[in-house]
């Protein structure tokens, strides 16, 4: 699952900080049930435009990672919540909404995994098919796509 997020509006000062985009790589994931396996690294970027610095940082999960970065100059921050676990994309919004103090928020979400899906009938499936010993090759619908799946004796 793949949750990325473009938040408007937010506290410029909070935005500058190093420090306040750390804080939000360690205390958020507990906040959302997802595990942090590494302390945030967080870092100041400047670009050539006067109006491209900001604080990048990302954390490692154990369900994959979490980024920010922020454009002070512009209150604007992006954010990307990936996991190959399940997550509640709403309780994810609600959380960084109030901790950026979002003025307004974009998101869009990508379910991952279609060839190897997170739910457990569809993942059943697949492995039903693939332990068969069968001569030709198969063919099961997942989500939006087809996996052939094909065996050897």
């Amino acid at each position: 699952m793949h949750l990325m997020i473009d938040g408007y509006g937010a506290n410029r000062i909070q935005m500058e900080s190093e420090n306040f985009v750390r804080n939000f790589l360690n205390e958020f994931p507990p906040k959302v049930d997802l595990h942090k396996l590494m302390e945030p690294k967080v870092l100041r970027y400047v670009g050539e435009k006067p109006d491209d610095w900001g604080i990048s940082g990302f954390v490692i999960i154990a369900e994959s990672h979490i980024s920010v970065h922020t454009f002070p100059e512009r209150s604007y921050v992006n954010i990307d919540v990936f996991s190959c676990m399940d997550f509640a994309p709403e309780k994810i919004l609600k959380e960084i909404r109030t901790f950026f103090d979002l003025k307004q928020v974009d998101s869009w979400f990508v379910e991952r995994g279609i060839v190897y899906p997170h739910h457990q009938e569809k993942m059943t499936d697949i492995v039903k098919l693939e332990r068969q010993d069968f001569a030709g090759p198969a063919s099961i619908s997942i989500g939006n796509g087809k996996r052939k799946v094909t065996a050897s004796k």
